[in-house]
């Protein structure tokens, strides 16, 4: 088993799952049955905001009645916080994190240009206007309990990332089934946030985390995570961890062209369910599990 590829489906619990969630999560059991490799879920619940226990055990119930089986005991981020504080230890011993205290609306005022894309986050990618603080400055600040985040000074880690690797690219999966090599450039979405009082790691530390401790090695996901993936592989270089292979499928959308979210009652699978639909009923209008 330990030579077995590993797949995983991880799912956040700040909503009801709905039908892009159960192709993906077929996509990824699909794929992990052709390679003969194991099935994993992930509970990403690291946002204590957001996440509820209801909908763990609405995402349990969901999956189950589609006939995934998975792995147990299921790993939850809200209990490897310990992990995270380890990996944001490194990068800070290896100088390259630093305090932010800007807001929002703050860095949004100090946009770069008006037509400058969002990061894959989905927040105006970041000027720099804290990058430069004095040290003591900052930790006076930090002291008086202001607000702030903890970012990737970009420029100084890719320079070391380059260091490591020659280039910085992961290997994304074709139609064929080949794996064609993806050149990316993390310089191009700013300083990202690695953690914030609030929630202490970010999604893209987290997961890098978890895929190596969980030892993944194939990462299916949706299309529109295609563009974090440039940031999770400098974090994978920087922390020395290995570096998976990647699926993006495409995404299910609605009548207007518009991702599936979970506010759309219509689409949760809770919803699906209770019109008396089955499992099998419903995986035969969804598209192909290999595009």
């Amino acid at each position: 088993m330990s030579n077995s590829p590993v797949f995983r489906f991880a799912p956040s619990p700040n909503g009801e799952l709905h039908l892009g969630h159960a192709y993906s999560a077929l996509v990824t059991d699909h794929l992990a049955r052709a390679e003969r490799g194991r099935f994993l879920l992930r509970i990403e619940d690291v946002d204590g905001g957001r996440a509820r226990d209801e909908y763990i055990d609405q995402i349990y119930d969901d999956l189950t009645w589609l006939g995934l089986t998975w792995e147990t005991p299921v790993w939850k981020q809200s209990q490897h916080m310990e992990n995270y504080a380890k990996a944001l230890d490194k990068l800070k011993q290896l100088g390259l994190l630093f305090p932010c205290f800007a807001s929002r609306r703050e860095i949004a005022e100090h946009e770069l240009t008006p037509t400058m894309p969002d990061t894959p986050d989905g927040f105006p990618i970041y000027p720099g206007i804290y990058r430069d603080t004095p040290a003591k400055e900052a930790a006076s600040r930090i002291a008086e309990g202001e607000p702030h985040t903890l970012r990737l000074n970009m420029e100084k880690a890719v320079a070391l990332a380059l260091q490591k690797t020659d280039v910085i690219s992961f290997q994304e999966r074709q139609k064929d089934g080949s794996y064609q090599v993806i050149t990316v450039s993390p310089l191009d979405w700013g300083d990202m946030v690695l953690a914030r009082r609030e929630m202490p790691t970010s999604y893209n530390l987290a997961v890098v985390v978890d895929d190596a401790l969980q030892g993944v090695t194939h990462v299916t996901r949706g299309e529109d995570l295609y563009y974090a993936t440039s940031m999770q592989r400098l974090l994978q270089i920087l922390l020395d961890l290995p570096e998976p292979l990647y699926f993006h499928h495409p995404l299910l959308v609605d009548m207007t062209g518009r991702k599936l979210s979970k506010s759309d009652d219509e689409t949760s699978l809770k919803t699906i369910r209770a019109t008396g639909i089955s499992a099998a009923e419903l995986c035969l209008q969804l598209p192909p599990l290999i595009l």
